[in-house]
């Protein structure tokens, strides 16, 4: 019998060395992990028993009693493991992490097993135990060895029956190990029907053991697992969150481009009186902030999905720092702060890069200085290293003010979004904290840098390295930022106006009014159809987001009219950063978003009706 002692020996030095690094592991929180647990734990226990049972049998008429209760102990042990195992299958086989209040199940179950194990193992402790010793061939037999069989062809019937009913369930590969796990046992449980001299069951276990660790249990696999898990939910929720700041962005513009649209006409109108005026101009500022508030959130939310793209072009860097002076003054105000730009005279002609992103990280540093300089100075600066060897600038920008400054300890956070600091002071100042973790990330993407010092309450400085493309040192020739409209060239010119919302319809028609265009509404795609097969138009402005015909479909209809040429511009509230490109690939000719921009809108009808 002795010759057997090596399987146990070799299982116990194996399930050790498993269980060490078991359990120095960093493992997730699950019912079936902890489950798992006990099953070493007491494969272990058995171990030991099975390995005294070999030196019970021997010292039995020396040492009777405790050589009985290792030998009884051993047997309860077997019960005990194929009861833990049993919960395991049955877990397994019918629930799953998420099913529904989880822990009361688990609860249950474990109280139940409890309760088998406990009675079953008083009964086992209190029937009679024999021991048949030749010398050659040693084993135990009697009632307790009988009962116990029996029982284990209880649990054993248990787990088939868990198997072939949740066959469904378990045929999915991370489950076959369960079903080899219960033919090895249900083999074993053969084999020691057959010759009760052969103690394999413990060391069957440890295969078990080590079977599961390598196949379902392994705590690499189960943390891999649980992150990809928690990275698809991550991107569903990141899709989810997208989805809804588009649709919010949508929601939010449709009715600032009344508001901002009505407000502008107000302003321009003759009959109202200076003090109206200005009413009307606190609304379009007002909406313009809630403006930047949108696009802040929908900026942050494309650069934490990824989504936000680098698009480079060609452009003047003169011309555009000399905008970006012209767009803070206005936000200054009536403050006592004077605004200095020192723009080098070594800018190169022409650069190239993403512009509309360097535009948006300067303004952002720039409107910041505006906003907490209360009196002194704002200092732009503009200095620029050329290499013409290698076709490369870096742009060195700094903006130095006077104002408010930031504390030693808040620097490291100033980046972060949705920090603002000394919101007693600042309970007047506009923004959701968002500008500067964003003009960070977009500074990075672009492969520069962003650094600040500020000595609190005398003022801050922000640095700003930025490498771009040389394209050539000249300048070309530079266009006023305004562009001018030539009304009389636009009299008896057909407008389509084609948008769901009445309210939109009649924001476009009373900011068009001055171009002296004849305007044509529609109200739905079908409805522009029709009158597009009826009637002439020299430019089409299009809604999106309609009812039963989108914008998109609709140009697509229009597109299979012989002959058609229109020019067709999509006017949408969907104004998240990149769709402009979206539409035009789509085909439409040109892009103008919900508020409508001055600005824009002279740029377009400059193209589209006198070819400027």
């Amino acid at each position: 019998m002795k010759s057997f002692m090596a399987f146990p020996l070799c299982s116990l030095i194996f399930i050790t060395l498993l269980a060490i690094a078991y359990f120095l592991k960093p493992r997730i929180k699950s019912m079936e992990i902890n489950i798992y647990k006990w099953l070493i734990i007491c494969n272990l226990i058995g171990l030991l028993l099975e390995i005294g049972c070999y030196f019970a049998v021997d010292l039995v008429e020396k040492y009777h009693f405790l050589s009985i209760a290792v030998l009884k102990l051993y047997v309860v042990y077997i019960l005990v493991w194929s009861m833990i195992f049993n919960m395991y299958v049955y877990f397994v086989a019918k629930y799953n992490e998420h099913s529904h209040d989880m822990d009361r199940i688990f609860k249950k179950l474990k109280n139940w097993t409890a309760i088998i194990c406990t009675i079953a193992s008083i009964i086992l402790l209190k029937l009679p135990i024999k021991i048949y010793n030749d010398g050659k061939l040693c084993y135990t037999y009697g009632p307790i060895t009988n009962f116990l069989l029996l029982l284990l062809f209880i649990v054993v019937s248990t787990w088939i029956y868990f198997c072939i009913k949740n066959y469904k369930r378990l045929k999915q590969k991370k489950y076959i190990p369960i079903i080899s796990c219960v033919m090895m046992l249900t083999l074993v449980l053969i084999i020691q029907s057959y010759d009760r001299s052969i103690l394999i069951a413990t060391t069957g276990h440890s295969l078990i053991v080590l079977l599961m660790y390598f196949t379902i249990e392994n705590p690499d696999v189960k943390m891999i697992n649980q992150l990809n898990i928690a990275k698809d939910q991550a991107e569903k929720a990141n899709q989810a969150k997208s989805e809804f700041l588009s649709s919010m962005s949508h929601e939010i513009r449709t009715p600032l481009n009344a508001i901002v649209g009505f407000s502008e006409c107000l302003i321009e109108s003759p009959n109202l009186d200076n003090e109206a005026k200005d009413h009307a101009k606190d609304i379009v500022d007002a909406s313009n902030n809630l403006l930047e508030i949108v696009n802040g959130i929908l900026d942050i939310s494309k650069i934490e999905a990824n989504k936000m793209e680098i698009v480079s072009k060609e452009y003047n860097p003169t011309e555009v720092f000399n905008g970006l002076c012209k767009l803070i003054i206005p936000r200054i105000g009536s403050k006592p702060i004077e605004f200095r730009s020192n723009i080098t005279k070594d800018l190169p002609g022409i650069l190239k890069g993403d512009v509309g992103k360097l535009k948006q990280v300067v303004l952002n540093i720039l409107t910041n200085a505006a906003k907490y300089t209360d009196r002194g100075e704002i200092i732009f600066s503009v200095s620029c290293i050329n290499r013409t060897d290698t076709k490369k600038c870096t742009l060195n920008i700094s903006v130095k003010d006077t104002g408010r400054g930031i504390k030693k300890e808040d620097i490291n956070k100033l980046f972060n979004k949705f920090e603002r600091f000394d919101e007693d002071q600042n309970t007047s100042t506009e923004g959701t904290g968002l500008g500067l973790a964003i003009t960070k990330s977009l500074t990075e993407m672009m492969g520069g840098r962003i650094a600040v010092s500020s000595n609190y309450g005398e003022g801050s400085t922000f640095r700003i390295n930025i490498e771009q493309d040389l394209v050539s040192m000249e300048a070309p020739n530079v266009n006023s930022e305004e562009i001018e409209i030539d009304y009389s060239l636009h009299t008896g010119k057909r407008i389509l106006i084609v948008d769901d919302s009445k309210i939109n319809l009649k924001v476009a028609h009373n900011i068009l009014k001055p171009y002296n265009f004849t305007i044509v509404e529609a109200t739905s795609g079908f409805e522009a159809l029709e009158l597009t097969e009826t009637q002439t138009f020299d430019l089409i402005l299009m809604d999106i987001m309609m009812p039963k015909m989108n914008g998109i479909e609709c140009l697509r209809r229009l597109k299979e009219i012989p002959g058609f040429d229109i020019p067709v511009v999509a006017l949408t509230a969907d104004a998240i950063e990149g769709q402009d490109e979206k539409y035009i690939q789509v085909g439409f000719n040109d892009y103008l978003s919900k508020p409508i921009d001055r600005y824009q809108l002279n740029r377009i009808l400059n193209r589209y009706l006198t070819g400027k």
